[in-house]
């Protein structure tokens, strides 16, 4: 079975920078959109990015201009470049993969157990 895992997260000041990374293992045959999600507490889980497979991405508006997300697909690896980080930004951030594991078969969207975050005052 395909399992995520999210690697990057941590302790930063405001203002400071990390670099989330995401990998599967597992039978993968192809990978559509990649994308980072994240959850603070009390809060909804909300879209961060998105990249589809063509490359083309798409942001949440408070993190335009301030994150990156890029993809590797020759190691099916999705990264999330983040910038300027604000407190505002703290919050479990979780990796999703649109994957086709078999030719012609059903794709599905796993989940990474997600990497912490938390951006300091």
């Amino acid at each position: 079975q395909v399992q995520l895992v999210e690697s990057g997260g941590g302790l930063v000041q405001a203002r400071g920078s990390l670099r989330l990374s995401c990998a599967p293992s597992g039978t993968i045959f192809s990978i559509n959109d990649m994308a980072w999600y994240r959850r603070a507490p009390g809060k909804q889980r909300e879209l961060v990015a998105v990249i589809a497979s063509d490359g083309s991405t798409r942001y949440l508006d408070s993190v335009k201009g301030r994150f990156t997300i890029s993809r590797d697909n020759t190691k099916n690896t999705v990264y999330l470049q983040m910038n300027s980080l604000k407190p505002e930004d703290t919050a479990l951030y979780s990796c999703n993969m649109d994957i086709q594991e078999v030719p012609s078969g059903w794709s599905w969207k796993y989940w990474g157990p997600g990497t912490q975050v938390t951006v300091s005052s």
